[in-house]
């Protein structure tokens, strides 16, 4: 909890206190008036109010009536002596009961689900950010009613700033977007989330790229389904720190909400029920070709801001000749079928992605690696009597066609502890229900450190790269499959 809602809880304790055991002395009543709602002033103005406190709220809504009641009948009969009521203590013991139980209430909800503060990243840049529209005009939009509509993306770009530049600018926060997309994915009001646009990030918007190189290489990241491309800032903000041009895409129908600059919105549609497996994956190989070349077209444009940039910013900066593009869920199903298809994506990293197209039946040319969840990966235990809802019958065939035909290095990392959602913020936004019994600074810092590491490695040519070498104490419940993770590029020379 933060220090004002800490505060509004006590002042709402002790407001209850007063008013049911004190005299009924009007100093007391306005003094205690006046502290509440300076109180809530306060938390309102610099916390911003948030549905985790909603019992506080209540208790502070019925405090506040009854004070300005009281003094409002004791204001009009001043001149009145009155024999003093004698105070039933059954009532004011209920009444005390049910202040202790709200208040409670509303701590055991903000401990739920708390105002948190993002973990620091380790690179020496600051981070700039913009968002834009795209449109490609080669694709119709095949989701849509409208004959003619072209496919729509909205991508964000964050690129590396130095830091005396953004010294002084305000920070932005995590976007609304995120809230829907979370509500979406596990079944919560998206109101229990409404305060995360009240969190800063170490984004701000209105800087120069940094000078310190002459250009960046360039990351594509492409989110879950039902999700956002915000939904992994931690990771995102680490690469851009340590020099990275990271370009987040949402894929308008399959991503959650997507809201355009002119307001309109595009939300996502479920998948239609399939009778068989077969069928469903037919459709998910459809649907990643989709996104797959969403992302092809991102680097289209790219390509083209790097010789002019609208925007005035990326001009030049562009290191063209070391793409990489990486994603989560079916962002990590887009992120392996854009490298079987654009051979001009050098590396890729899958966050627990399936193999739907092309990359189940060609051979990868390109740098690959996967992160596995130990929660999936149960469900390929031949006795396992549940399967993770993620697992689909045709994966392990792909997965071991995938990583067993590749021409270039690959790896195979399982993380034990974690779960299919680990590889997002998720751990930040509520550690007691998604951390998993680990630290959420942990769980953030193995997907943002593997991910680093491999990119360092394949788009940097940084070879020293201890987390990519085997196990590392740093992460002990990382381990490499020794069948997937072949270096192969070694062997050739």
């Amino acid at each position: 909890m933060r220090i004002l809602e800490w505060m509004l809880v006590i002042v709402t304790v002790i407001s209850a206190v007063v008013m049911l055991s004190s005299p009924k002395r009007r100093a007391v009543k306005v003094g205690t008036l006046s502290a509440l709602a300076l109180v809530v002033l306060l938390h309102g103005v610099i916390d911003h109010f948030r549905v985790q406190l909603l019992p506080t709220y209540i208790v502070v809504l019925v405090l506040l009536i009854v004070l300005a009641f009281q003094l409002w009948k004791s204001g009009r009969r001043m001149q009145n002596i009155q024999k003093p009521k004698r105070r039933s203590w059954f009532k004011t013991i209920l009444a005390s009961i049910l202040v202790l139980a709200l208040s409670a209430g509303s701590m055991v909800l903000t401990s739920l689900f708390p105002a948190f503060t993002m973990p620091e990243p380790t690179g020496s840049f600051a981070i700039g950010t913009y968002s834009q529209q795209l449109t490609d005009e080669s694709r119709e939009e095949t989701k849509t009613a409208e004959a003619g509509d072209k496919r729509e993306l909205m991508i964000n770009v964050w690129y590396p700033v130095d830091q005396e530049t953004a010294k002084g600018l305000p920070l932005e926060h995590y976007p609304a977007e995120l809230g829907e997309a979370i509500s979406l994915v596990f079944g919560i009001p998206p109101v229990v989330f409404s305060y995360l646009d009240t969190i800063p990030t170490h984004v701000v918007k209105g800087a120069e790229v940094s000078d310190a190189q002459s250009k960046y290489p360039v990351l594509l990241f492409s989110p879950g389904v039902r999700s956002a491309r915000f939904q992994s800032m931690t990771a995102i903000e680490e690469l851009v720190s340590h020099g990275y041009i990271v370009v987040g895409i949402d894929h308008p129908y399959t991503s959650a909400q997507v809201t355009f600059p002119d307001g309109h919105v595009a939300s996502y549609e479920p998948d239609p029920d399939y009778p068989t497996s077969e069928e469903l994956y037919q459709h998910n190989i459809e649907g990643v070709g989709i996104r797959a070349a969403d992302a092809s077209f991102v680097l289209d444009t790219l390509t083209r801001w790097n010789s002019h940039d609208p925007n005035q910013l990326l001009a030049g900066k562009l290191d063209l000749d070391h793409v990489g593009i990486f994603g989560h869920s079916y962002g990590g199903a887009t992120t392996a079928e854009a490298l079987a298809q654009d051979s001009r994506f050098k590396a890729g990293l899958s966050l627990e992605g399936g193999f739907w197209g092309t990359v189940s039946t060609t051979a990868l040319k390109q740098p690959f690696m996967y992160i596995m969840s130990g929660e999936t990966a149960k469900s390929m235990d031949p006795n396992a009597t549940e399967k993770d809802k993620v697992f689909y019958p045709e994966f392990e065939p792909d997965l071991d066609r995938v990583m067993t035909s590749s021409l270039n290095d690959t790896y195979y990392l399982t993380v034990d502890g974690f779960f299919h959602q680990s590889f997002t913020d998720i751990s930040l936004i509520s550690p007691k229900m998604f951390a998993k019994g680990i630290t959420p600074e942990h769980n953030v810092d193995i997907t943002r450190s593997y991910t680093l590491a491999f990119f360092d490695r394949y788009l940097k040519g940084e070879e020293q790269q201890p987390l990519l070498e085997g196990p590392s104490d740093r992460f002990p419940e990382a381990t490499y499959d020794t069948k997937y993770t072949k270096l192969r590029s070694n062997q050739a020379e």
